[in-house]
């Protein structure tokens, strides 16, 4: 909960991330590099309850076999829409519920957020080496 001039802002915790939306299917193209992007990510910032709103770039050479079906990618993100955390903590976990649903290194996932209090934020979490 944030509050601000004597209001609060209501929203969820982590654990409200739900990576088992995520449907993946087989595929045995492991050189194929495959990119994924979207910018309609949105969480809510835990200090000022206000949301942030982000593109987001998937990157991934599916060596483990494995691709992600793309609706399912978008259920999991609305699974954020209402969940306090912060940007680079965001990254981090969208790539982290990726590589193990993916089951590959060759992923990078970078968010580029909205403008907000004057700053431009960009995270990178990841590598496609």
């Amino acid at each position: 909960m944030a509050k601000a001039e004597g209001k609060t802002f209501d929203f969820l915790d982590e654990s409200h991330i739900d990576p088992s939306l995520l449907e993946i299917f087989d595929f045995d193209s492991p050189e194929q590099y495959i990119k994924t992007e979207t910018d309609e990510f949105s969480a809510v910032c835990p200090f000022s309850g206000l949301p942030d709103i982000s593109y987001v770039k998937i990157e991934y050479y599916p060596t483990g076999g494995k691709c992600v079906e793309l609706k399912s990618l978008k259920y999991y993100f609305v699974s954020f829409r209402n969940v306090g955390i912060y940007q680079e903590a965001a990254t981090k976990r969208i790539y982290t519920d990726l590589r193990t649903a993916l089951n590959t290194d060759q992923l990078m996932v970078t968010t580029l957020y909205n403008i907000r209090g004057g700053f431009q934020t960009t995270c990178v979490e990841g590598s496609l080496d």
